[in-house]
């Protein structure tokens, strides 16, 4: 009622309001510009929108979205003109020839649909399910790859249970690539 009430006033007075919150939900719903800060540095000024899809940083990144964005380190190799990012036994279309970096996905860019699955057949990883989560009309499914425990939001019909191999499609334009040693955004 808090959110809604200060929404509102906020509209009907048109003045800018200034208001500091630890819940990103908040900060999400409420504000036009989001300043995230990190140990009293500025990380990122930018519109919700623009930090959920485009993070500058590892910290923003997972800093923004519930559940957080998943990370795994992964090695860019040149394969002709090709170039992949490499992490555990799976090989998907990335850059940075030959460095080791952190790719991020969120939980809701990964989808276990069959048509997903056909559609992003580059980017298909399998792992095994060891936790099931029902939140209603969606399921976090968590399941390990490469040794890193990840999250992924699919559809309530879902017939996956834990236990289950699964194939688990990655949307590749979703897909974040940041620098291991400096933390910064090499694409969105």
């Amino acid at each position: 009622q808090m959110r809604a009430g200060i929404a509102s006033l906020h509209q009907r007075l048109g003045a800018t309001i200034i208001y500091v919150t630890h819940d990103q939900t908040e900060a999400m719903t409420l504000g036009t510009r989001i300043v995230v800060l990190k140990d009293g540095v500025i990380q990122q000024v930018d519109t919700p929108k623009k930090l959920y899809n485009e993070p500058q940083n590892l910290f923003v990144a997972g800093f923004i979205g519930s559940p957080q964005m998943n990370f795994i380190d992964a090695v860019c190799k040149v394969h002709g003109e090709e170039v992949r990012l490499e992490f555990g036994d799976f090989s998907i279309d990335g850059g940075y020839a030959d460095k080791t970096v952190v790719m991020g996905i969120r939980p809701d860019d990964i989808d276990d649909s069959q048509i997903q699955i056909e559609t992003y057949g580059d980017t298909v990883i399998e792992a095994d399910v060891t936790g099931y989560e029902l939140l209603g009309s969606e399921v976090l499914l968590y399941y390990t790859v490469a040794g890193v425990n990840m999250t992924a939001r699919v559809d309530a019909r879902t017939t996956a249970k834990i236990g289950d191999h699964i194939r688990l499609a990655l949307d590749p334009e979703k897909i974040h690539v940041f620098d291991k040693e400096s933390e910064l955004t090499i694409t969105n």
